[in-house]
């Protein structure tokens, strides 16, 4: 980060992480019926960086599995986040990176609705209103550099 970028949040609050997720011998099992469920959405995202900070979205409590939901019979995801300050101006691109990373695994059956926890963002009505604009997010993922962020949050082992 250059000496002229600021960090909104420069002594975030760091959260523990959930432990791993206990696996079942039916887990591997193509044979048995397996419907998504919450632990399985946030598993999905709770490793996505923060575009300010090299920190997992979990870690720093923007993400939980409370604030999942999954309904595999209706094939419908919602995730809530909450951004680490009121005013954060990273919280469209946190929106649509988890976004992205919930397009990318889910099966194509699931309409996936990404937004911010109420009451917790200044502009929450605005952002949530974007996100979930499909035009305005298929136009976003075509900004090359706004892409290059986000792929930076979902794969920050390949960030240079």
């Amino acid at each position: 980060m250059s000496g002229k970028e600021r960090l909104e949040n420069v002594n975030p609050h760091i959260f523990a992480k959930a432990g791993q997720r206990m696996e079942t011998p039916t887990d591997w099992d193509d044979d048995v019926y397996d419907p998504f469920d919450a632990r399985e959405i946030f598993d999905l995202v709770r490793n996505i960086r923060d575009p300010e900070h090299p920190l997992s979205l979990e870690e720093l409590n923007v993400v939980e599995v409370g604030q999942c939901d999954v309904s595999d019979e209706e094939n419908y995801v919602m995730v809530h986040f909450t951004p680490t300050i009121p005013h954060c101006s990273m919280a469209s691109l946190i929106g649509l990176s988890i976004r992205l990373k919930l397009l990318q695994a889910l099966p194509a059956r699931f309409k996936v609705d990404v937004r911010i926890t109420p009451g917790t963002h200044a502009s929450e009505h605005a952002i949530n209103k974007q996100l979930a604009d499909k035009e305005r997010v298929a136009a976003a993922l075509e900004n090359p550099h706004l892409l290059e962020v986000i792929n930076k949050c979902l794969h920050p082992q390949n960030a240079a």
